[in-house]
């Protein structure tokens, strides 16, 4: 019985580890990200792409991510990028319910709606302010870029 208790507070420590280890990831990706940005908004280049800014919120994440579990190593690390799918998902329903209107992707079927307010294609929707790819797109890619160079960093254990 005795033995029974030490394993449900180790199993119940561990879980309370793996939380925090998951949460501190999403932070380090996201201020990393969040760096990115206010260097750029520092620096302010004139007519920058879209697809550069999104290729910049992979590759610097993922530098990040892989530095970073390069020299701590942790399970947790690779499994952020679920965070970013549920934070597209959730923001993908929040568009899809939002009205149209004039200057506010009229006539848009579904995935019209989605492709112009995430990644302005052709031209951005109007809707939120059109800032979709700054609040859903670039962080999300954060997380998938920082997960993806964690697990490249992560050494297999013998």
């Amino acid at each position: 019985m005795d033995s029974l208790l030490h394993e449900e507070e180790d199993a119940s420590s561990r879980l309370s580890r793996q939380a925090v280890s998951f949460v501190v990831h999403i932070l380090l990706a996201l201020s990393t990200w969040l760096l990115l940005m206010l260097l750029g908004y520092a620096v302010n280049p004139q007519s920058v792409s879209q697809l550069l800014i999104l290729t910049l919120s992979v590759t610097v994440p993922l530098a990040a991510g892989f530095a970073i579990n390069r020299f701590r190593q942790d399970d947790m690390a690779p499994t952020i990028w679920l965070f970013g799918l549920i934070w597209m998902l959730i923001l993908s329903l929040w568009i899809l319910d939002m009205p149209t209107g004039p200057n506010q992707c009229l006539q848009c079927g579904a995935t019209e709606k989605l492709t112009r307010t995430f990644f302005s294609l052709p031209s951005p929707s109007g809707l939120i302010d059109n800032d979709g790819p700054f609040f859903a797109t670039w962080p999300c890619a954060a997380l998938v870029g920082y997960s993806i160079g964690a697990k490249l960093a992560l050494r297999k254990r013998s």
